[in-house]
């Protein structure tokens, strides 16, 4: 067996495994469903009509991914009002997102990932089975127009807004 065969199979034991397909701008919403904190299975395919963000975080409670929830959510009033919906996900278990949002006040909707399936189909999930650090603009017909592969805890909120503000400006 040649070593890239053996560096890829352990590559793809310590992520969970990887889809055979890596999305890329243009691409529809995978078809996966989890469960969030409103109490709703929620499946991005299934909810056209309105643009939307997903932003994956590896673990809530950490310091890092506290700081992008919360700046997020001090920017939800600004990119609700251009008519978005925010969505955060991460591979914790639904009580423990439920406990994240409240204590943090999020306003918008955390997916509980347990199982790994959206962080995949997204091509979001990260080394020793955590979710990376990745955003995904989806227009209102459920087509990935923007991903952001390099998160910057520090200006995540703004580069959203601005990405959105140039789609939206665009209609």
């Amino acid at each position: 067996m040649k070593r890239s065969m053996i560096m890829a199979g352990i590559l793809a034991w310590l992520t969970g495994g990887t889809s055979a397909h890596a999305l890329q701008v243009g691409d529809m919403v995978p078809d996966v469903a989890v469960p969030s904190t409103s109490g709703e299975v929620v499946n991005l395919k299934e909810m056209p009509g309105s643009w939307k963000v997903l932003f994956f975080y590896p673990k809530a409670f950490t310091p890092g991914c506290t700081s992008q929830a919360c700046a997020m959510r001090d920017a939800n009033e600004d990119i609700m009002a251009m008519g978005v919906k925010i969505f955060g996900a991460s591979v914790d278990s639904l009580k423990t997102q439920q406990e994240f949002k409240a204590k943090h006040n999020l306003p918008y909707d955390l997916l509980a990932d347990e199982n790994k399936e959206l962080a995949k189909a997204f091509d979001a999930l990260g080394m020793i089975g955590f979710a990376s650090r990745k955003t995904y603009i989806i227009d209102p017909d459920g087509k990935i127009t923007d991903i952001i592969g390099s998160v910057s805890v520090g200006s995540h909120d703004q580069d959203v807004m601005d990405l959105l503000k140039a789609h939206i400006a665009a209609e």
